[in-house]
């Protein structure tokens, strides 16, 4: 599983976790409702500050949202 997949996978369940929809998430990020859609399906490549906004909007850190994910490729 590619290290997009992963991390699309863990904002999802993060998410989830927080009792957040995708909107509520892309509301609280400000960022589009379809990119958080394509991001959790590891289609997007995601910036540094934009998973800052993601993790503020998660109430996390960087490491928090990076726990777990490794990179095999």
């Amino acid at each position: 599983m590619n290290i997009l997949t992963q991390l699309g996978m863990r904002i999802r369940y993060l998410r989830k976790q927080k009792g957040l929809s995708q909107l509520d998430l892309s509301l609280e990020a400000e960022v589009n409702k379809n990119y958080i859609s394509d991001l959790e399906r590891g289609r997007r490549n995601p910036s540094i500050l934009l998973l800052e906004k993601i993790c503020k909007a998660l109430d996390i850190d960087l490491a928090t949202l990076f726990k777990g994910i490794q990179s095999f490729e």
